[in-house]
């Protein structure tokens, strides 16, 4: 299981969807009026601040009557101004490259500079390479993460050497086990004390890894994946190797163990991005946001982080081989497609108390901004 950047086929971003079910609970847009109140409470600690006791509704029929059309928050982050492999050189071990779906590190350091503050603990469930954690000690932040395979631990806890040779102090822990299990993983002390976390669904066979091709180096001239698989693929433990519906089931499984870890008032970032299947879109986005409520968090945000760079008139894709092969292909029989230049980021909070509303809008804001 991994932090996941992805590389699937597809130009659509998805849209929040009232009719879309997980495990038979809507997927419901967050209601202008909450929007609103959220920036007009008072910060914590100011006047008024008992107003923000207020009770909000947390029947989804309820929400969809109120406002059916509204969405979180939108906000745009320019994460992708420089390439993967620019943003990784010199400060992750070289096997890190071979992980199927690493996230962008920009990605990571952009959500931990805007949410937390320098000594807050920062939390990864499904930590694959260390991204996460290396950004987060990287901006002085603390940092424990958990990873199911093995190999994968090792290769972070190389990467959180690597930090620490830059001369970063702040404490980075990797911890090997399923993420389903938080509460027997993890130790005590991080109950109620992670201001941040940050991670990804894994997305298995849809993973696009490495090429070789006539050009570099493939033996008989045809194109060849490598670095696409998670593990064991005969491995049914493995989040990654499940169907849609374990999947869901499961990621909602860990962002309920990250709420009891979360302090009130903490945010989760998920980076995440719909795929076709069959030729029909799955708005894994709005699923996600689905799993986040049931597991007692509000959704605050739903950003854009950009995989394309931002040129003067345009954006410059940074396609894999694979989607490149793709959108071709479908654009010769019609279909105008095009690369994929962004994934989401869902931001959801714990609410400070059962019932209360989250923090204002410059509450959340209250970190480095990037």
């Amino acid at each position: 299981m991994s932090s996941s950047h992805l590389t699937h086929p597809t130009s659509d971003t998805g849209t929040d969807d009232a009719t879309t079910a997980v495990g038979g609970e809507a997927t419901v847009p967050v209601p202008r009026w909450l929007i609103d109140a959220l920036d007009t409470t008072p910060r914590r600690g100011t006047a008024g601040a008992a107003d923000a006791a207020a009770p909000v509704p947390t029947d989804p029929t309820t929400m969809v009557d109120v406002a059916r059309a509204d969405e979180p928050p939108l906000s745009v982050w320019v994460t992708a101004q420089t390439s993967p492999a620019a943003q990784r050189k010199g400060r992750y071990v070289p096997d890190s490259t071979a992980h199927p779906a690493k996230m962008l590190p920009a990605v990571a350091a952009h959500a931990i500079r805007h949410y937390t503050r320098p000594g807050d603990l920062v939390f990864d469930p499904m930590a694959g390479s260390g991204t996460t954690l290396v950004e987060a000690i990287d901006a002085g932040r603390r940092a424990v993460g958990v990873e199911y395979e093995p190999h994968w631990v090792a290769v972070a806890r190389a990467n959180l050497e690597l930090a620490r040779d830059r001369g970063h102090k702040p404490d980075g822990e990797i911890v090997q086990g399923d993420a389903r299990q938080l509460p027997q993983l993890l130790h005590e002390r991080y109950r109620g004390q992670v201001a941040l976390v940050v991670t990804s669904p894994p997305y298995g066979p849809a993973t696009h890894g490495q090429v070789v091709t006539a050009a570099t180096d493939s033996p008989d001239g045809k194109v060849h994946k490598y670095h696409h698989r998670y593990g064991n693929a005969l491995d049914r433990g493995n989040l990654a190797n499940v169907g849609h519906h374990r999947l869901l089931a499961g990621f909602t499984r860990i962002l309920t163990g990250c709420a009891a870890l979360l302090r009130p008032g903490g945010h989760v970032a998920i980076t995440v991005r719909p795929w076709r299947e069959h030729s029909e879109l799955i708005d894994l986005p709005s699923q996600i946001i689905a799993c986040g409520r049931a597991a007692g968090l509000i959704p605050v945000e739903r950003c854009v982080a950009l995989l394309a760079r931002v040129a003067d008139t345009d954006l410059v894709a940074r396609g894999s081989f694979f989607q490149r092969d793709f959108i071709r292909k479908q654009r010769e029989q019609g279909l105008p497609l095009h690369l994929v230049a962004h994934e989401d980021v869902v931001v959801l909070i714990k609410p400070l108390a059962p019932g209360a509303l989250p923090t204002t809008s410059a509450d959340r804001g209250r970190g480095e901004r990037a």
